[in-house]
């Protein structure tokens, strides 16, 4: 029986990404034993999206996003822990959307479903 998707992010700065998770965030946690901590990260779904598109083949990846209720509460909530964002909150049709730094590894999307969760089925 499966009982949770474990999610990878994969950091050239690894310390400085948990340290995010953990503070900026503010995700629980466990300690795996030396510093490598494992997050609860709430309510989870799964989306399959095809890689033919109208604008031709993507290729095959996998991608982790954020959701939450209200973007713009949630951008000045994490902008005031020390959050930083690239660019400005965009309608992709799905849903409101940016993209947010996580310190030493990339970016993460931030955004605001239009369309109806599965996490609280």
């Amino acid at each position: 029986m499966i009982t949770a998707v474990h999610s990878l992010v994969y950091a050239d700065d690894p310390e400085a990404a948990r340290a995010f998770f953990r503070d900026v965030l503010g995700w629980p946690h466990v300690d795996a034993g030396d510093g490598w901590l494992i997050f609860r990260t709430g309510p989870f779904e799964l989306g399959v999206h095809p890689t033919s598109t109208t604008v031709g083949p993507a290729e095959q990846h996998h991608q982790v996003s954020l959701m939450c209720d209200d973007i713009e509460v949630t951008v000045a909530e994490l902008t005031a822990k020390g959050a930083v964002f690239d660019g400005e909150v965009r309608d992709e049709g799905y849903g409101l959307v940016i993209m947010l730094a996580v310190p030493g590894a990339g970016q993460l999307l931030l955004y605001q479903p239009k369309h109806p969760p599965a996490y609280d089925l």
